[in-house]
C-alpha cells in the first residue's frame, strides 16, 4: 500500500526533481516505511510505501528488464501468485517477490489490457520512454485513489490532491458546481473534484497520455445485459460460500500483523467467521461505540467476537473526540460529509496500534441490498398505485410530522420516505431519499455569487448535476429487474465515491491498510446475475440469500437484527458539546464572506435544530466539513 504521485511533459527537460520530492513527502502518511522515485527527461515517478508483501525487495519505483518502462503502484494484487507463475513459464526475469513487478511484467506481456486481469485494488503509473507514454489505471470499485491534471504539455498524477496542486500551471480554482453537489450527495462524484482544473480518474477506468494529449476509457463493468446465474437459491448459496471463503482467504496474504473491522451486522459478521475458520489463532477484531445507545453497536460485535472466539478490541467515540475534525478535513483534500468518517478514523487509529492491515465487511450492503432505502424504494412502487389526492394528502400529513433524532426515530424516517415517495421519476425519488439539501432547500440558502456560480456550471440549464449523475448510472442498468437496478446505482456512484473514499482517507491517514472481501470483482458478478428478490425477498428480506449461505456462522441474533447503519449522533451534539463549535466556524465573519450562504438562512437553520422543531444535524455537518475544509486547505477563499 502506498501514495503514489508524478508529472510527464511532452517536450523534455522540464522535470523538476526536487518539486517531485515535496509532493512526495506530502504522502508520507500513506507509505511510512520508504520512499524512491525515478527521473528522465519527460517523466517523474515517486512513492511512500507501506509495506505489507515482500518486505525487503519491494522497493518502488521498479524497471522493466530494458530498464526502458518504470513503475509507481499503490494496492494489492490478491492473484499475483498466479500471474507471476504464469510469467515466469513465459520466460520474465523476476528480480523481486513483490506483486508491483507482476504487474509491470503483465504490462509488458499486454500493455493496457493488463487491468482486465488484476484481481485487487489498485492505482498504478506506468511510464514507458520507449513509446513516449504513460499509462494511469484504478481498480474496478475505486477502492485507491488516483487525481490528475492535465495542462498545457504536462499531466500530473497524485494518490491525493494537494500534491498535484503542487505544480506550477495548476490552478486552485473551486468549482461551484462540485460544491452544490457536495451538498446535495455529501462527497463529489468523479470525474470532478472541489477545483475545476484537477479530476479524479474514475473506477474501471484506464488513461493513457502520449503525444501531449490524454484519453480515457472504460475497461470494466458489472456483467449487464447477461442472463440470471445460477438456477436456484440452493446452486446460489453454494456459490456465495466458495466464492466469499475464497475472496477472505485471499486478503489475508500478509507478512505484516492482520485483523478484522467488527460492527456486529451481518457482512463484517460473515468476515471474520471465514476469517476464524481459514486462520490457526484467534482473529484480532476491532469495534466502535457511542456512549448514546441508540447508535451503538457494541453489544452485537461482542456477541460475534465470542462466537468466533477473536482477541477482541472496543473504543467508544464522544463528541469531544471532535477536535480532530480539521485534520480529517486536510486529509480528504475537499469537501466530505459522511459523518461516519468520525468513527471511521479512530477505529483504523486503534486498530493501526495491533495490525497493518484489516478486513472489514464493505460492499455488502450494495452486493446484497443491505440498506433500509432499497426497502423503502420497493415500498414507495405500491404508493404509485394510490390515486392523486390520496398521495396529496399523505404528502401533506408528513409535514405535519415530527423532524427530530435523525436517522433513528421512526417519523424521522416516515416523513423522509412519504417527501420521497411523491416523486413518479424514480431517480428524483432516490436523490430525494438520499439527499443532504434538496434543490428546494438551496433556494434560500444560497447567496447569489454562489446561484450564479451553480447555474452557470451545469451540463443542463436548471437541471440538477446530483440528479444528473444518478440519472446516468440508472439509465445504464436500464435491463435489470428494480432491485437490481438500484444495487448497479449505488456501486457505480455511493459506494466507490463515498464509501471507499472514506475508508481509504481513514486507513491511509492511520497507515492502515483496509480490505475488503465483498468487493472482490468475481463475487461482484456472481452476485449481481442472481435476481434481485433473491437479495431483498418481499418487502422486508434484506440480504435473503447471503444469510442464507451464511448459515449457523454467526449468531442467529445477527441474522435477525434489522439494518442500524454507522451513523453518529449529530442532533444531540450539535445541541450540546458541538453547539458553540458550530457557530465558531460556519457563522464566523470568515465563513460568511466566503458568498456560498444566506446569513439569515443558516441562523434559521441553527435556532430550529436547537429548539427541537427540525433535525438539521446532516446538513449542519456538511456545513461544518466544508468550512473546515476551507480554512485547512483554501483559508482565504471567496467567491
Amino acid at each position: 500500500m502506498c501514495g503514489i504521485c508524478g508529472i510527464v511533459y511532452a517536450e523534455p527537460g522540464r522535470v523538476d526533481a526536487a518539486r517531485l520530492k515535496q509532493a512526495n513527502d506530502l504522502l508520507i502518511h500513506r507509505g511510512p516505511d520508504d520512499a524512491g522515485s525515478f527521473v528522465d527527461e519527460h517523466a517523474g515517478l515517486a512513492m511512500r510505501r507501506l509495506s505489507i508483501i515482500d518486505l525487503a525487495t519491494g522497493h518502488q519505483p521498479i524497471a522493466s528488464p530494458d530498464g526502458r518502462a518504470h513503475i509507481v503502484f499503490n494496492g494489492e494484487i490478491y492473484n499475483f501468485p498466479e500471474l507471476r507463475a504464469e510469467l515466469e513459464k513465459d520466460g520474465y526475469p523476476f528480480t523481486t517477490r513483490s506483486d508491483t513487478e507482476v504487474l509491470l511484467a503483465l504490462y509488458e506481456k499486454l500493455g493496457k489490457d493488463c487491468v482486465r486481469r488484476l484481481r485487487g485494488m489498485f492505482a498504478f503509473a506506468i511510464w514507458d520512454s520507449r513509446v513516449k507514454r504513460l499509462l494511469l489505471a484504478r481498480d474496478r470499485i475505486g477502492k485507491k485513489p488516483l487525481v490528475y491534471a492535465e495542462g498545457p504539455g504536462f499531466l500530473a498524477f497524485a494518490s491525493e490532491l494537494r500534491s498535484v496542486l503542487l505544480w506550477p500551471g495548476v490552478k486552485a480554482e473551486v468549482d461551484p458546481e462540485a460544491v452544490d453537489m457536495f451538498l446535495s450527495l455529501q462527497y463529489i462524484p468523479s470525474p470532478r473534484t472541489v477545483y475545476r482544473e484537477v479530476r479524479k480518474l474514475e473506477p474501471a477506468h484506464l488513461l493513457v497520455y502520449e503525444k501531449g494529449r490524454a484519453s480515457v476509457e472504460r475497461y470494466w463493468d458489472l456483467p449487464l445485459g447477461q442472463g440470471p446465474a445460477p438456477s436456484c437459491p440452493e446452486e446460489a448459496e453454494e456459490l456465495i460460500r466458495d466464492k466469499l471463503r475464497e475472496a477472505v482467504r485471499i486478503r489475508m496474504i500478509s507478512e505484516v500483523p492482520l485483523g478484522a473491522f467488527l460492527s456486529g451486522g451481518v457482512d463484517s459478521s460473515a468476515v471474520v467467521a471465514l476469517m476464524s475458520e481459514l486462520s490457526d489463532k484467534p482473529v484480532k477484531t476491532f469495534s466502535i461505540g457511542f456512549e448514546e445507545a441508540e447508535f451503538s453497536e457494541l453489544a452485537y460485535a461482542r456477541q460475534v467476537a465470542k462466537a468466533c472466539g477473536t482477541d477482541h478490541h472496543e473504543f467508544v467515540v464522544t463528541a469531544d473526540m471532535a477536535e480532530v475534525l480539521p485534520k480529517l478535513a486536510w486529509h480528504y483534500g475537499e469537501p466530505y460529509a459522511d459523518s461516519s468518517a468520525l468513527p471511521s478514523y479512530y477505529v483504523a487509529r486503534e486498530t493501526r496500534r495491533y495490525v497493518t492491515v484489516a478486513l472489514n465487511g464493505d460492499g455488502g450492503d450494495e452486493d446484497f441490498a443491505g440498506y433500509i432505502r432499497y426497502f423503502a424504494m420497493k415500498t414507495a412502487r405500491l404508493f404509485d398505485l394510490l390515486p392523486g389526492p390520496a398521495r396529496k394528502a399523505l404528502q401533506l400529513g408528513a409535514e405535519l410530522l415530527p423532524e427530530k433524532d435523525a436517522p433513528v426515530s421512526f417519523f424521522w424516517r416516515l416523513k423522509r420516505f412519504l417527501r420521497s415517495a411523491v416523486f413518479a421519476d424514480l431517480v428524483q425519488r432516490h436523490l430525494k431519499m438520499i439527499c443532504f439539501f434538496s434543490e428546494e432547500d438551496k433556494k434560500g440558502l444560497y447567496a447569489p455569487g454562489m446561484l450564479r456560480g451553480v447555474e452557470g456550471g451545469r451540463t443542463v440549464p436548471g437541471a440538477a448535476e446530483a440528479e444528473g449523475y444518478l440519472r446516468r448510472a440508472f439509465d445504464r442498468a436500464g435491463d435489470q429487474d428494480f432491485v437490481n437496478r438500484m444495487l448497479y446505482t449505488d456501486i457505480a456512484t455511493y459506494l466507490p465515491e463515498c464509501l471507499m473514499t472514506k475508508m481509504d482517507i481513514a486507513t491511509m491517514a492511520n497507515s492502515l491498510e483496509g480490505r475488503s472481501p465483498f468487493l472482490d470483482h468475481e463475487l461482484m458478478e456472481l452476485v449481481f446475475r442472481m435476481p434481485g428478490d433473491w437479495k431483498l425477498k418481499g418487502l422486508k428480506g434484506h440480504k435473503w440469500i447471503l444469510k442464507r449461505a451464511l448459515g449457523d456462522r454467526i449468531p442467529s441474533s445477527i441474522h435477525r437484527r434489522a439494518k442500524m447503519g454507522f451513523g453518529i449522533p449529530l442532533g444531540p451534539w450539535f445541541r450540546g458539546r458541538l453547539r458553540d463549535y458550530w457557530k465558531d466556524h460556519v457563522l464566523s465573519s470568515e465563513a460568511l464572506s466566503r458568498g456560498y450562504f444566506e446569513e439569515t438562512a443558516l441562523r434559521r437553520m441553527f435556532d430550529e435544530h436547537q429548539s427541537g422543531r427540525r433535525d438539521h444535524g446532516y446538513r449542519m455537518w456538511a456545513l461544518l466539513m466544508l468550512e473546515l475544509w476551507h480554512k485547512q486547505c483554501l483559508p482565504d477563499f471567496k467567491l
